[in-house]
């Protein structure tokens, strides 16, 4: 990669040679694969405007590339962001020029969307930080992976535009490591296992993913065993893909659904709770009981190995302190 000339002017755009393994692939689908910290659409739209080319001539996202093409594609200059900054305390759990990792409560929003522009988390990074990334063309956190707005625990976000790409590519390449808190259903019958079943969106509720999606990408979890409560048990979750709702669904489908989720879940299980205290309990979760406990990467800029950790939230732990002494009485 390099800054290169343009007449008078400065352009700085990063450069690639398509090696011969390469050739064949869509333009788009070529630019994706590189650490650019861009999406899809966003390279799309860098197409579009004119922002790419292969050999110095512009060209089209459908583009099948041949060994030995220059590709280039031109960075962006950020604008402003038009989301608002606000005053809402984080839980920093670390902090550097480049990266924040921050302890997310249940129940707040990542990102705006349409209908909940306000009180998301990005509102309060944009209060909290000064120098922002400004990777797709707008001044803006680096959000590189988010959690369910009822999901809780920890979340990395990139300052800088080289802490983005770094983290983009590591997302990309299924290299952070990332372990989960489930509260579920049901006692497995096995200490371990692996679901290894595509997720894609649901045929009918496009709100909603599902395994038996006409279009599903694949889709791998890991889980254990932490402790059994007998009517639940509290798993530890690691995912090697990150797709949407991916822990749910997954979960779902192997008929232990995380304790709370009305979305995947099945009210019948809470209803077939004999005992009303442990009944009600349960039905008290009103969010998945599931919480990101652990995270590990490599420091985007820095190369150093990172873990953090932690611990379970309040409504999580005093419903789980709840089922381990019903359950030893």
């Amino acid at each position: 990669m390099r800054d290169k000339p343009m007449g008078s002017q400065e352009r700085k755009s990063d450069e690639f040679i398509v090696a011969s393994h390469e050739a064949g692939s869509r333009l788009d689908i070529y630019l994706s694969l590189k650490d650019l910290g861009l999406s899809r659409s966003q390279i799309k739209k860098s197409v579009d405007d004119g922002l790419v080319r292969v050999n110095s001539f512009h060209s089209k996202v459908s583009y099948r590339l041949r060994p030995g093409d220059i590709v280039e594609i031109d960075k962006r200059e950020p604008v402003a962001c038009h989301t608002l900054p606000q005053d809402i305390p984080l839980t920093i759990v670390y902090e550097d020029q480049h990266i924040l990792v921050v302890d997310k409560p249940a129940g707040m929003v990542v990102h705006p969307a349409a209908g909940h522009v306000q009180d998301t988390m990005v509102n309060a990074i944009l209060h909290h930080c000064q120098n922002l990334s400004g990777i797709g063309g707008i001044l803006r956190p680096g959000i590189v992976h988010r959690l369910d707005k009822g999901t809780s625990g920890l979340l990395v976000v990139a300052k800088s535009d080289e802490a983005h790409q770094g983290l983009a590519g590591q997302f990309k390449r299924h290299e952070v490591r990332k372990t989960y808190k489930a509260l579920v259903y049901g006692n497995p019958k096995e200490d371990e296992g692996v679901i290894d079943v595509p997720v894609g969106r649901h045929p009918i509720d496009r709100k909603k993913m599902s395994t038996r999606s006409r279009r599903s990408k694949e889709a791998i979890t890991r889980w254990r065993v932490h402790e059994r409560f007998g009517m639940t048990a509290m798993l530890d979750v690691d995912i090697v893909t990150g797709r949407t709702h991916q822990i749910r669904v997954h979960l779902s489908a192997s008929g232990h659904p995380v304790v709370g989720d009305s979305m995947y879940g099945n009210p019948k299980r809470a209803d077939a709770v004999h005992n009303t205290f442990v009944r009600s309990k349960l039905k008290a979760m009103k969010r998945q009981a599931l919480h990101a406990a652990r995270i590990g990467f490599v420091h985007p800029v820095t190369s150093q190995d990172m873990v953090f950790t932690s611990p379970l939230p309040d409504d999580m732990a005093d419903l789980s302190n709840f089922l381990r002494r019903y359950v030893q009485v």
